[in-house]
């Protein structure tokens, strides 16, 4: 384990370039630019807002304000944007720089380490748009938010152990890039991103909250919809269990790191 962190730190240079290229490259030819990291997410969150709110006049309840459900879904997706494109560039990362890897001589670890830096850019602009929506509608996070860099880490680890992992056993079980998708989309609707946990019905809530997602997710709209300390309980146990397969994956990793090349 020692020789990645070496090799991390002696191709630093090398990861932070690969970072801003990756993000040069994708949007060189893109006149809005960097505007279309933001745009996809926002959309789909105006879109369940307008519905919710316009259509359907869905309130959240305990408040009168008209836009609560869509301050409600843009806190939830900015965490599971971040959650799930992490794990799905993940997921065919190794396959998607086979060339790469066949060509050039580099630590492998540097690959996921990059995606780490681009989805973190790609969310910290996001969460810049989100801040300047709620500016809009009116509605500014309490001290509370100084919470949000503690889930910003403890959603990467999560995020970086399932995807490395399972970009990992993508190589050798191209299967796994089929399925994994599908559970995502699954777990979307399992998450409570778009709706609230208490309007199920009470046999089914205790059910939901064993969805990993659920403290980290409802933490996020706590500090930021409703100002009020993210779901610790549940949230330090989700954060050593991160850790936990964050390590696993790491090993994995280095251990099929030497036949990797040959199975692409």
């Amino acid at each position: 384990m020692k020789e990645l962190f070496h090799a991390v730190f002696n191709y630093r240079l090398f990861i932070l370039s690969s970072i801003k290229n990756d993000l040069r490259v994708r949007f060189i030819q893109s006149k809005l630019g960097t505007l279309w990291i933001v745009i996809h997410p926002l959309m789909q969150v105006l879109i369940f807002a307008l519905i919710l709110s316009e259509v359907l006049s869905a309130k959240l309840p305990g408040t009168d304000n008209k836009y609560a459900y869509a301050l409600y879904l843009m806190a939830g997706t900015l965490c599971w944007t971040l959650f799930s494109e992490t794990v799905s560039k993940c997921l065919t990362l190794f396959i998607d720089n086979g060339n790469l890897m066949k060509k050039m001589a580099f630590p492998r670890i540097c690959l996921p380490l990059i995606a780490a830096g681009t989805m973190l850019v790609n969310n910290v602009l996001l969460l810049a748009a989100v801040f300047t929506v709620f500016a809009v509608l009116g509605h500014f996070p309490g001290p509370q938010a100084l919470w949000l860099p503690v889930l910003l880490v403890v959603t990467m680890m999560l995020a970086m152990g399932i995807g490395l992992l399972l970009g990992t056993m993508n190589v050798f079980m191209r299967d796994i890039g089929q399925i994994v998708p599908v559970i995502l989309q699954a777990l979307f609707w399992l998450t409570p991103i778009v709706y609230r946990l208490d309007i199920l019905p009470k046999s089914l809530q205790h059910w939901f909250k064993y969805n990993p997602l659920y403290p980290l997710v409802s933490s996020y709209q706590n500090i930021l919809v409703f100002d009020t300390q993210p779901m610790w309980g549940g949230l330090t146990m989700l954060a050593g269990a991160s850790v936990l397969i964050l390590f696993s994956a790491l090993v994995v990793f280095r251990r099929a790191s030497p036949e990797m090349v040959d199975a692409l």
